[in-house]
């Protein structure tokens, strides 16, 4: 238990050996210390998660996932630490609010960063299904455009194939029509298109000639729309149009299962919006309730030590940094006296030096000057 505790204390950034002297104050540092350790946890899972999204596919995603989540864990405990240890109790209450409030914004940046990629692990199910959707929708969208594309393209040949249908159309219909009417005039059916006369007589031949002419143009319209399809079929191999199918079910789950991570922020945040466009305010309400519930898990040791009350450990520790500030203003002050004075020391000894110098040099240029006279 007591390993426990110490490594709460290390977690909520507090000086131990200071804070060990104050019992009533263990506890408020071991909810602190936890509070950041699990927020650091939260964090890791949170970005890990996030990395394997972005290296989704590879073998080594996972270990890449793990790295960087020890290392974006981490991050965020040396952050979160350094945030609560910096607040000083010191001064009222306006002044430490005012001192809290950057370290306050800090914590609600973390807070998003953090809670991101977790509201996507949770949403997971519901992302997946929108992908699909996204992808379906998306591919049935380039299929238009390309079918469009190449009605555009060939806008000319296409209406004259449209044409040749109906006029195939027209003439399967006439030309049944027509048998119909030699069948009258063979058998002797009296209307106002036969003459009555039974046998195959000269009226018979006629009608069935005019028959035979149309079905020879029905099959040269025939021919003529079959090479059209052929050229508009080769034209749509080359164009790709033949092969864009729309996605299977197995192919949607596997494009969702790959998606990266800015195709599933996307889903999530669509996931807030009905198919007409207006607020989903069910998801809506969900998603953010999560965001805040990391960003006030973030901001929580903050709150914490701005609501407590200033206790004898901060006191105590106020002492200890005014203690330190002292002694190190004395240690500039001694090392200012001893460089002083080692300065005047050199001084005094190189006055005396270049004195002895110029006594030195004056008498032997005098008994120069004596040997010369």
């Amino acid at each position: 238990m007591k390993k426990i505790t110490d490594f709460f204390w290390f977690c909520s950034g507090a000086h131990v050996g200071t804070l060990k002297n104050f019992p009533t104050e263990h506890n408020k540092y071991v909810g602190i210390g936890a509070t950041i350790f699990f927020t650091a946890l939260f964090a890791a899972l949170s970005g890990g998660y996030a990395m394997y999204f972005v290296f989704s596919g590879s073998t080594a995603a996972v270990w890449f996932a793990i790295f960087f989540g020890l290392i974006w864990g981490l991050a965020i405990f040396n952050m979160d630490r350094y945030i609560v240890s910096s607040i000083s109790k010191v001064g009222t209450t306006n002044q430490q609010i005012m001192q809290a409030t950057p370290r306050i914004l800090l914590a609600i940046m973390i807070g998003l960063v953090i809670s991101r990629p977790l509201e996507l692990k949770i949403f997971d199910k519901e992302i997946r299904q929108k992908l699909k959707t996204s992808y379906l929708n998306g591919q049935r969208s380039k299929i238009d455009t390309l079918n469009k594309t190449f009605d555009l393209k060939y806008g000319a040949e296409l209406g004259k194939v449209a044409e040749l249908k109906r006029e195939r159309d027209s003439l399967q219909a006439d030309i049944k029509q027509s048998r119909f009417i030699l069948n009258q005039e063979v058998f002797g059916d009296k209307t106002n298109q036969t003459s009555g006369i039974t046998g195959y007589g000269t009226y018979a031949k006629q009608k069935e000639s005019l028959v035979l002419q149309k079905e020879q143009r029905l099959e040269t319209v025939r021919a003529e729309i079959t090479n059209m399809e052929t050229f508009f079929n080769r034209r749509k191999d080359l164009d790709g149009i033949s092969e864009q199918r729309m996605f299977s079910g197995r192919q949607l789950d596997s494009l969702s299962n790959v998606a990266g991570f800015a195709d599933r922020n996307w889903a999530l945040g669509q996931l807030t919006f009905k198919e007409d466009g207006t607020r989903d305010l069910d998801n809506y309400l969900a998603i953010s309730f999560i965001g805040f519930l990391f960003i006030l898990f973030e901001c929580l040791p903050v709150f914490v030590k701005l609501m407590s009350n200033r206790g004898p450990y901060d006191v105590a520790l106020q002492n200890v940094e005014e203690s330190a500030m002292h002694g190190s203003y004395k240690g500039k002050d001694y090392e200012i006296a001893v460089t002083d004075g080692i300065q005047e020391t050199k001084v005094d000894t190189e006055v005396e030096k270049q004195k002895e110098l110029i006594r030195r040099s004056s008498i032997r240029e005098l008994r120069e000057y004596n040997v010369e006279a």
